[in-house]
């Protein structure tokens, strides 16, 4: 399903999967879940800090850097600032709102494409989801400039205690000399506990190595909250 909320299990909490990447002809499926409450015990051991443990999940190969600048899917997918939606409301998918004080993450890049993971949030800033904005916006449009992109929300993995959302956007960038450039950007995100952490995999639909794929993304964003949650 492209929207869940967690179950609860007293005395358990632990991932159980993350981000997506399908084709933007994807239809998004309306089940959902019933969320549950968190315990504040729970919420005593997120630690945004342990983002870091996530970077040895990426390939070999793969240079590494500290988040610089905007944290939002819209910048991971290089829209530039004064982008739009239709619908409107659809914005908030592109960009939640963050604490720069208290958002943390990194970046990958290699050859299966650009890796973002970032979390914000924090108890007295909390981040949540609002589901109407999930039930209007299956597929929406974005655009910077002389970007577009398509946005289609895509089934996202379920985790406990947590709702979770998969978008996938294809972008297409004209650039001088009437050059039209693609790519593709999976995100998978998860609002939990206050935070929202997310993570996003931008790849070349003409590149000749393998990309990181939609189950790379799904699953790194399931370890990325098991790893928050310690």
């Amino acid at each position: 399903m492209w929207y869940q909320t967690g179950v609860c299990r007293t005395g358990l909490i632990h991932a159980l999967a993350v981000l997506c990447v399908v084709n933007a002809c994807a239809q998004p499926d309306t089940s959902t879940q019933t969320s549950a409450t968190t315990t504040s015990t729970a919420k005593a051991q997120v630690n945004p800090a342990r983002i870091s443990r996530v970077r040895s999940q990426l390939p070999p190969g793969y240079e590494i850097a500290e988040l610089g600048g905007p944290a939002s899917p819209a910048a991971f997918w290089g829209l530039k600032p004064g982008w739009v939606t239709d619908p409107p409301q659809c914005g908030v998918l592109a960009d939640p709102p963050t604490d720069e004080a208290t958002t943390k993450g990194w970046s990958g890049s290699g050859p299966g494409g650009i890796v973002h993971v970032a979390v914000t949030g924090s108890h007295a800033s909390p981040v949540a989801l609002d589901p109407a904005i999930v039930a209007d916006c299956g597929q929406w449009t974005i655009a910077s400039g002389n970007a577009t992109g398509t946005v289609n929300l895509i089934e996202a993995p379920a985790i406990e205690n947590a709702t979770t959302v998969g978008i996938d956007t294809r972008a297409n960038t004209f650039v001088e000399g009437g050059t039209e450039t693609t790519s593709a950007a999976y995100t998978f995100s998860a609002y939990f506990e206050d935070y929202l952490a997310f993570v996003t995999v931008v790849t070349d639909p003409g590149s000749p190595n393998p990309p990181l794929g939609r189950e790379f993304a799904a699953d790194l964003l399931v370890k990325t909250v098991s790893a928050l949650r310690g």
